[in-house]
């Protein structure tokens, strides 16, 4: 027995010694052609596969109850099917230009290079994130070769060869090294690695002690910690399970130690991390999938994303304090940290890089050179302070970085393979089709029926590929209802150009005399509804400006993006309220209510996505927007609880929600400021009612 665990000691060691000096090559070759080299997109995104496929082999075992007991056998086997895929994925675009000198036809060594690629992705990817997407990998591809054609209706599909299957799989724009790998390689890895430098760089432990320093002291303070600490991780990490895990090991007792009820405390923090997948500049790999399939500049994205961001965490910090004040939670003021002191002790390493991004986004260098450059950021900060990185943390960091990628770079190479078949098939244009018949002209029923879509996807899904999949099938169907509401109000206005009254004057001759002068929204609606289908995507062309068009394909992406986070704290399958249950150690169904109740943010922004110039108007529209939902969140936090700074009666509850609906629905400003003086109004006597309460 002894000699069996000695032998289990010294394989573990050396397989670990061989993920982190593999690791730290990855991360190199990764630097070097993201910021020195300019390879090809297939020739990158093969090698980037090859270096993540042999990493997964090695930490990724065939059944998770081996990672810590697999034999030397079982690791042998592991080995080979890592090089073979990364040797298949390398040859396979090596002998490009000699599949299309035959005519696109594949020899039998490419035959079996194809098909191994895409086994060892079916694989990986089930090692990496259980048995979902392989399943629908498996779904997608059969659909285009077998048995889409024995479908009838829309979705029935004259069936692919095999070998233009394989083909297409390889070589597509959109498949296993298509745009999705593209963004894996580049933008997601150096972002991730960027993150992994301050890791190692002690910017973990400078977030924490930070929040408690400057939100600890306070009533609900330790509350307030996680959402704060949650936020500043997320510019770290953009993964809502991560921030759970690095976080919640010291919020959760803390605010445990406060008072607050445990069930609360891990919805709390499974709520404030899923918040790091919304924050800028990271927000997961969804910022950067989002510029892809937009076309919309990475910086014009977490620009408008700021402010949505902070709405959210602010919504999570306005259910902390109202349950603070509920359950009457005490201050902890046993810990005297200065935030000065924190920021002196640790904050350059963390504050400086992320300025510097900040900085080299803005004045408009690329994402991928903005990372490589704040990683230096990072290195030469550490120096100012007693953290140095030195070149053993330099290596460290390297070989955290490409660990913390395995699980995302196979999922974004392996996910292009469903992508495919829905650009292949035209499954994209013909569910979004089928959103749009199914909600009428309903923009909100259409949002109703993707958040739908988005929690049942999200049971077996990350977050990323979620937002992928109903990006590709769902975003058309969003962004035509988001440029009609915005037609309609051009249409009752009498502002139609001369281009977009003669497509009327096809579909709708007899009321041309209506065109040209003001009319209720409901006439304006009537008249666009008479437009044919086909002659719709032209009239939104003509009638609409660029620009305006533009951040309707934000405002629906956004809203699609938001609304995948919610499986993170939604039950049944909630993985990051779950991780902040085992923290609690409270039953996990019940913690995943209590998250999904305090994630409200998640649906609400969304509306003012949908519904509201919150994204792309004016600065002084967005921030007028911004300050009344700010207010209206606040008073619908308690309405919710039956609480603000005293007890709510059932009459007041229902009185602020119509304050709350008052502030953020789309109205005019009038109406906006009435909501907020009213409830300024019933927030004055909730206080003095308090006092007196206190009196007696």
């Amino acid at each position: 027995m002894q000699q069996e665990k000695k032998e289990l000691v010294a394989k573990q060691t050396i397989t670990d010694k061989t993920v982190f000096f593999l690791g730290i090559g990855v991360s190199l070759l990764h630097i070097y052609f993201n910021t020195i080299a300019v390879l090809p997109g297939l020739w990158q995104n093969s090698l980037h596969y090859s270096g993540f496929a042999l990493l997964c082999a090695l930490l990724y075992p065939f059944r998770k109850s081996q990672i810590d007991s697999r034999s030397s056998f079982q690791l042998s086997i592991d080995i080979v099917l890592g090089l073979l895929a990364a040797i298949s994925a390398i040859y396979m675009i090596s002998m490009e230009d000699a599949i299309y000198a035959r005519g696109v036809r594949l020899s039998s060594a490419e035959w079996l290079a194809g098909t191994i690629l895409i086994l060892s992705a079916i694989e990986f990817t089930r090692r990496t994130t259980g048995w979902i997407i392989p399943i629908l990998i498996i779904l997608a591809l059969t659909y285009v070769g077998w048995w889409g054609g024995m479908l009838s209706g829309v979705f029935k599909f004259s069936g692919l060869s095999a070998e233009t299957i394989l083909f297409r799989s390889v070589y597509g724009d959109d498949g296993i090294f298509g745009t999705i790998a593209r963004i894996s390689s580049s933008f997601v890895f150096m972002f991730i690695l960027f993150g992994a430098f301050l890791l190692r760089s002690g910017a973990g432990d400078f977030v924490i002690n930070l929040a408690r320093a400057v939100a600890g002291k306070t009533i609900g303070g330790p509350g307030l910690v996680a959402v704060f600490a949650s936020g500043l991780t997320g510019t770290i990490s953009g993964s809502a399970v991560a921030n759970t895990a690095s976080t919640g090991v010291i919020t959760v007792p803390l605010m445990k130690k406060a008072g607050f009820n445990p069930k609360f405390a891990a919805g709390v923090e499974a709520s404030a991390s899923t918040g790091g997948q919304l924050m800028p500049p990271i927000m997961g790999a969804g910022a950067f999938v989002m510029a892809s399939y937009t076309q919309i500049s990475y910086t014009t994205i977490v620009l408008y994303a700021a402010l949505p961001a902070i709405l959210y965490f602010a919504t999570v910090a306005f259910f902390v304090r109202v349950e603070a004040k509920r359950s009457m939670v005490h201050k902890i003021d046993d810990d005297q940290l200065n935030a000065l002191e924190v920021i002196k002790e640790g904050g350059l390493p963390f504050l400086l890089p992320v300025a510097t991004l900040i900085g080299l986004l803005i004045y408009g260098f690329t994402p991928t050179y903005a990372a490589g450059i704040s990683i230096v950021a990072v290195v030469v900060s550490s120096w100012i302070t007693p953290n140095k990185m030195g070149p053993m943390a330099i290596l460290d960091a390297l070989a955290l970085g490409a660990r913390n990628m395995v699980m995302t770079a196979i999922l974004l190479c392996s996910v292009g393979l469903i992508v495919n078949v829905i650009a292949t098939a035209g499954i994209g244009n013909t569910f979004s089709l089928m959103i749009t018949n199914w909600a009428g002209s309903s923009l909100l029923l259409a949002m109703l029926l993707i958040a739908l879509a988005s929690l049942v996807l999200g049971m077996g899904l990350p977050v990323t590929a979620a937002y992928i999949v109903l990006g590709t099938l769902s975003a058309p169907a969003l962004y035509n209802l988001i440029a009609d509401n915005q037609l309609i109000t051009i249409i009752a206005k009498g502002m139609l150009t001369e281009e977009a009254k003669a497509v009327f004057m096809l579909a709708v001759p007899d009321k041309m005399d209506m065109l040209g002068q003001a009319m209720s929204t409901e006439q304006a609606r009537g008249l666009l509804a008479a437009v044919p289908t086909e002659l719709a995507n032209t009239l939104r062309e003509l009638a609409i400006s660029p620009e305006k068009s533009t951040f309707a394909l934000l405002s629906a992406h956004m809203i699609i993006f938001w609304l995948s986070q919610d499986s993170n704290v939604t039950p049944p399958v909630c993985l990051t309220a779950f991780t902040a249950a085992a923290i609690a150690k409270t039953p996990p169904m019940s913690t995943g209510l209590q998250s999904w109740k305090i994630a409200k943010g998640l649906y609400i922004v969304p509306l003012l996505f949908a519904y509201t110039p919150l994204i792309g108007g004016s600065w002084l529209e967005i921030l007028e927007i911004f300050f009344f939902a700010l207010v209206g969140l606040y008073a619908f936090s308690g309405a919710f609880q039956g609480y603000l700074e005293n007890r709510l009666s059932w009459p007041m509850r229902i009185i602020t929600i119509g304050l709350a609906a008052a502030m953020l629905w789309p109205a005019p400003t009038y109406i906006h400021v009435g909501g907020a003086v009213l409830f300024g109004i019933l927030l004055f006597f909730n206080v003095k009612q308090k006092s007196e309460t206190k009196k007696v």
